[in-house]
C-alpha cells in the first residue's frame, strides 16, 4: 500500500498575507493522501476494502455514489452491474447508490467524443451528486481519464475512485493525478490535475483482458524502471518469459512495483502538477502520443510506447550518450515481452515532407508550454534532460529499428 496526501485544509494553517505596497503576497499548501489497495473480487460482498475506502474519512455518514463502468468489462464480465447492485445493497447502512451503474464505451472512443463526457456530465447532475458523494469509475484508462475528467470539473470537484481494470491502468495511468479527454486533434488536450479520493486494484478483472492489452501494459513497467530503478529493470530481465506468458504473480509483481515508482515520482519529485517543464514520466511519449493518432489508435498506447522506448534508446546510442550494450538490453527485453517494436507509420511523410512522426517533438514542445524537455538515458536507471532533439539522429535510429524488424 502506497499513501500520497488528499487534501484536508485543516491540515496546516496557511502562512500570513504579506504586503507590499500594492502587492499583497499569500501563500499556502494543500496536502494531498490517498490510498493504493489491492485485492481480489472487489464486489464480493464479504469484501471491505471499497466500503471502507468509501467511508474512511466521515466512518458515521451513509455516502452516495455513482458508478461509470467501462462497457468492453461488463461484456467481457457478465453480471458485473449487478454485482455492483448487490454490493451497495449488502452495505446499504453505509452506501446508497445515487443512480444505476452507467455504461460508458471503452478506449480512446470515449475521450475523442464529447458526447461521452457530456453523458457522463448529464448523468452526474441528474443523480444529485455533491462534493461529498463519489463518482466510482471502473474500467481501463481511457474510461478512468473521461470519468475524473467529468467528476473534477462538477461542482468544481466530486471525490473520484478509480478501480483500473487493465495492466496499463493498474500500473501507471490509474495510480496517478492527471484526467483528461483528447480535443483539438491532440491527446489529452482537455484535462485536470485531480488526484483521486482512491485507487482500488482487482488483480481479477486482468483475467478478462486479450493477451495484447496484457502486454501492453508491461511497456510502461519497463519505462519507469529505465528511468528509476535498475534492480526493477533487472528483475523485468529475470522474469520476462513468465511476464510474456503472463503469469499471475509475475504479473501483480510487475504491477506492484510499477505503481509503486510512479506514485513515488509523484510524491517525491517536486513537481506532482507538472509545473516545470521537466516530465520523466513520458519518457518515451514523445513519439508515441504523435504514432497512437498517426495510426487511428490501432496501436494501443503501450504499444505506442514500447517503440518509443526503443526509438529513444536507439537514439541515445545515435547520439553517444548511451552504450550500444545498454540499448541491446533494453531492446531484447522488449522483444523477448511479444512487442512489436516499428510500424510503417513511423515513416508515413507528413505535410512537410518530413516524416510526420517528427510533427510530435512540436506537440510535446507545445504540451510542455514552450520549451522543449526530453528524457533520455545515460545508462539503466539513469537519465538526463535533453533540451533538442537532433532530426538526422533521430532518421539514423529510425533506420536502425526498421532493418531490426526486417532481419527478425
Amino acid at each position: 500500500m502506497k499513501t500520497v496526501h488528499w487534501m484536508d485544509p485543516a491540515r496546516e494553517a496557511p502562512a500570513a498575507a504579506a504586503e507590499d505596497g500594492d502587492v499583497i503576497h499569500q501563500s499556502f499548501s494543500v496536502t494531498y493522501d490517498y490510498q493504493v489497495r489491492f485485492t481480489q473480487g472487489v464486489f464480493a460482498p464479504d469484501n471491505p476494502v471499497l466500503v471502507d475506502c468509501l467511508t474512511a474519512r466521515e466512518p458515521a455518514r451513509r455516502h452516495r455514489l455513482m458508478v461509470l463502468v467501462d462497457d468492453g468489462l461488463a461484456a467481457a464480465t457478465p453480471g458485473l452491474v449487478d454485482r455492483i447492485g448487490a454490493y451497495a445493497a449488502a452495505h446499504g447502512n453505509r452506501l446508497a447508490l445515487a443512480a444505476p451503474p452507467l455504461l460508458v464505451q471503452g478506449g480512446e472512443a470515449c475521450k475523442n467524443d464529447p458526447a461521452h463526457l457530456n453523458r457522463a456530465l448529464d448523468a452526474i447532475q441528474a443523480a444529485g451528486l455533491d462534493r461529498q458523494s463519489f463518482v466510482v469509475a471502473v474500467g481501463g484508462g481511457a474510461v478512468l481519464d473521461m470519468a475524473g475528467y467529468a467528476a473534477a470539473v462538477a461542482h468544481r470537484g466530486i471525490r473520484h475512485v478509480r478501480l483500473p481494470t487493465t495492466v496499463l491502468s493498474q500500473n501507471d495511468s490509474g495510480v496517478g493525478v492527471k484526467n483528461g479527454v483528447n480535443a483539438y486533434g491532440a491527446k489529452n488536450y482537455l484535462g485536470t490535475f485531480a488526484p483521486p479520493f482512491a485507487v482500488i486494484n482487482d488483480r481479477d478483472f486482468l483475467a478478462t483482458l486479450e493477451d495484447r492489452d496484457k502486454r501492453a501494459g508491461l511497456a510502461e513497467a519497463v519505462k519507469v524502471a529505465l528511468i528509476r530503478d535498475l534492480a526493477f529493470f533487472q528483475r523485468l530481465e529475470a522474469e520476462a518469459p513468465a511476464l510474456a506468458a503472463f503469469d499471475p504473480e509475475a504479473m501483480t509483481r510487475a504491477i506492484r512495483d510499477c505503481a509503486r515508482l510512479h506514485m513515488a515520482h509523484i510524491a517525491q519529485g517536486g513537481d506532482p502538477f507538472e509545473v516545470g517543464s521537466a516530465r520523466p514520466l513520458d519518457y518515451g511519449h514523445w513519439a508515441a502520443h504523435k504514432l497512437e493518432g498517426l495510426t487511428h489508435h490501432e496501436i494501443r498506447h503501450g504499444e505506442a510506447v514500447a517503440i518509443g522506448l526503443a526509438l529513444d534508446t536507439r537514439y541515445a546510442v545515435e547520439i553517444g550518450i548511451l552504450a550500444a550494450d545498454r540499448q541491446a538490453r533494453i531492446q531484447t527485453l522488449l522483444e523477448a515481452l511479444g512487442f512489436t517494436l516499428w510500424s510503417d507509420a513511423l515513416e508515413a511523410p507528413g505535410a512537410d515532407g518530413r516524416p510526420a512522426v517528427l510533427k510530435g517533438i512540436d506537440e510535446f514542445r507545445e504540451h510542455l508550454g514552450g520549451d522543449l524537455s526530453v528524457t533520455m538515458l545515460t545508462d539503466l536507471g539513469q537519465a538526463i534532460e535533453v533540451h533538442d532533439l537532433d532530426e538526422p539522429a533521430i532518421g539514423r535510429a529510425l533506420a536502425w529499428l526498421k532493418a531490426r524488424h526486417a532481419n527478425r
